[in-house]
């Protein structure tokens, strides 16, 4: 994929360009919005925003990681509906607590060398961690689901996020001790070789 060539046909108003870097990046962006959201309809909406205001002001991107910039873009319809969200509570009648969207069966089967009960921990594991992840305050998830859903470097996530290099580290550091305390207060989810 050539993407700047890509970006530069949809600054010049170039539809089929501009959905070519949605495809490319569709599933990163819903991932992000998903976990940071932990609802899918929530996600789906967040991503969709994303990819608007992209478009609408793609004549504002001056170069860079566009990646970043996109990533910014979701974390920002992200925030805006964790604010919604929290000036408006609702509950979802169509929420599950299966905390399997937005996964693929690889994820949740278990590899040909491990055996159904470590497939089922590590599944129930993966499940608490997420839900903790949701638990956090909004600027210390973002950076988690950056840092170590999406494995960015910290100076991406301080591009995205648009703060300093020592915030990120500060955030993330403050992130991983609670969702640490977290497990810890359930260590029965942990592995024995994890378990004190």
């Amino acid at each position: 994929m050539d993407e700047a060539g890509l970006i530069r046909a949809a600054q010049r108003g170039d539809v089929a360009a501009f959905n070519q870097l949605v495809l490319a990046y569709q599933s990163q962006v819903y991932n992000v919005a998903y976990r940071i959201l932990g609802e899918p309809a929530a996600a789906s909406d967040a991503a969709q925003e994303a990819f608007l205001s992209a478009f609408t002001h793609i004549n504002d991107y001056r170069g860079g990681s566009f990646k970043a910039w996109l990533l910014r873009i979701v974390t920002n319809a992200c925030y805006d509906a964790l604010r919604y969200a929290q000036r408006r509570p609702t509950a979802s009648l169509e929420a599950s607590d299966d905390g399997d969207e937005g996964r693929s069966l690889a994820d949740v089967l278990p590899a040909d060398d491990e055996d159904p009960l470590r497939a089922a921990e590590r599944s129930d594991l993966r499940r608490f961690i997420g839900r903790a992840a949701l638990q956090l305050p909004p600027d210390q998830r973002i950076t988690f689901v950056l840092s170590d859903v999406q494995g960015l470097s910290y100076e991406e996530i301080a591009e995205v996020m648009q703060v300093s290099l020592g915030t990120v580290k500060s955030r993330l550091s403050r992130a991983r001790a609670k969702l640490r305390d977290a497990l810890l207060a359930h260590a029965e989810l942990l592995p024995d070789e994890f378990r004190q």
